[in-house]
């Protein structure tokens, strides 16, 4: 079968290599769409995988061919989302079913082969069946979208805080589209680019509330839009020490930050910035991966009854398609930034 192997840092692929057996547990399943994470640039270019050769991507779908062991032969011919965090089952985290903090997981796409193949095995127990009503580019989305509802579920934003994203990449996109889902309505976005500022236009964030924060004082400018007041919650999805600074500078006394991007390179806070979260009593929040625990209400069934709703349409952010023959070509726009994109999918 055809896939995208990581075979070193900077050796990225497509090879022909042998279709996998589902293990006792598990599904093999005929993968139909995968889309790139930001976090897969740095893993092909510059950090590697844990265990390389490995095929890589997290973000997919497809339809389940055939059991192993133990598994009900009824998924045969089902449309699946897939939760790529293999849990242990067995640490604190895990019996408290925080799974996405699992101190002992796995992960399809980074420490096990992933979704840019035309076949992967999973396990049983990370399937979620599509409804009829989404699609297959939907469901390759459904780990960003449920990544952009557990930052909201963190930090719980009402309806009329002054809520700051910064950070106009996919997960900051996603964001903002379930905080107006929600109907947290006093959005703001800086980004750096003028086709982000028309994609939240096009999400319902009005012209006046866009910034370009490469221009000029982002926190100064949040600050004054808000009644110099300041933020009441501010998502960092960026992951830089300036795009933080500016949140604690721009934050409301008792206001929430939530840091979603994955770090650059190491953080560090001026002396004055820090002073900040002590003396407005900020609140500091991190968040990781998503909520994925077969209940109702986790964060990917959240984002499926959403789709199931349209209330969501997540496909709107998706700049790219590439069949496997060419999907090099997007890790490669993504690498070296040559052209605007947000979500650029493999189709299988």
């Amino acid at each position: 079968m055809k896939a995208l192997v990581l075979k070193d840092i900077g050796k990225l692929e497509i090879e022909n290599i042998d279709k996998p057996s589902p293990e006792p547990g598990e599904v093999l399943v005929s993968v139909k769409a995968c889309g790139i994470c930001g976090s897969d640039i740095p893993r092909v270019y510059k950090d590697g995988a844990h265990n390389m050769p490995l095929v890589i991507g997290h973000e997919f779908a497809g339809v389940v061919e055939s059991c192993g062991e133990g598994v009900d032969e009824k998924w045969i011919g089902k449309r699946v989302g897939v939760f790529p965090l293999i849990p242990c089952g067995e640490c604190e985290c895990c019996k408290i079913r925080k799974y996405e903090m699992c101190k002992r997981y796995s992960y399809n796409g980074s420490r096990r082969n992933g979704g840019f193949a035309e076949y992967v095995t999973v396990p049983e127990w990370n399937l979620i069946e599509l409804p009829e009503t989404v699609t297959m580019e939907q469901a390759a989305m459904f780990e960003p979208m449920a990544v952009a509802v557990h930052a909201i579920r963190r930090v719980n934003p009402s309806s009329e805080d002054a809520v700051v994203v910064m950070g106009l990449g996919t997960i900051g996109l996603l964001v903002i589209m379930f905080l107006l889902d929600m109907g947290v309505n006093n959005i703001f976005a800086i980004g750096n680019k003028d086709f982000q500022k028309k994609l939240v236009m096009e999400l319902g964030v009005p012209e006046e509330h866009y910034f370009d924060g490469s221009k000029d004082n982002a926190a100064e400018w949040i600050i004054a839009n808000t009644n110099y007041l300041g933020a009441d919650v501010f998502f960092e999805c960026i992951g830089k020490n300036e795009s933080l600074a500016v949140g604690i500078e721009a934050a409301a006394p008792l206001g929430k930050i939530c840091t979603v991007g994955n770090p650059y390179s190491d953080m560090g806070l001026d002396r004055d910035v820090y002073w900040k979260i002590l003396r407005n009593q900020l609140t500091l929040t991190g968040t990781w991966n998503s909520s994925f625990t077969h209940d109702i209400s986790d964060d990917w069934n959240y984002v499926i009854l959403r789709l199931q709703q349209g209330a969501v349409h997540p496909e709107k952010l998706i700049t790219h398609r590439f069949g496997m023959d060419e999907i090099l070509e997007g890790f490669e726009i993504m690498r070296d930034k040559r052209e605007e994109y947000v979500k650029i999918l493999g189709i299988i």
